[in-house]
């Protein structure tokens, strides 16, 4: 069964043991949600890093799914099929 991998950046993988992507086997497509329910599972202080507590994505935090921002898509609903890759970035605030 085909894999679909999680890039985390670097500022996340503390939360992650250290690592520098998670997969979970996809039978088929799966939401953003569901995907990131699965691979942040082990992970509670990574999952609140990227959601909050009504569930929604942090406004700091952008999912992309081959290259497309998910919000520009159809958000935590955007499906994402067997093999294919998303990359979660984290914008750092400056000043």
């Amino acid at each position: 069964m085909p894999d679909i991998t999680v890039v985390l950046p670097s500022v996340l993988q503390p939360l992650a043991g250290g690592q520098s992507y998670l997969t979970t086997p996809a039978d088929g497509a799966v939401t953003v949600e569901s995907l990131l329910d699965a691979v942040t599972g082990n992970y509670p202080v990574l999952a609140r890093r990227l959601r909050d507590e009504t569930g929604s994505l942090r406004r700091y935090v952008n999912i992309y799914v081959n290259g497309e921002e998910v919000r520009r898509l159809k958000g935590l609903d955007t499906e994402v099929a067997a093999g294919q890759e998303v990359l979660i970035i984290q914008s750092v605030a400056g000043g």
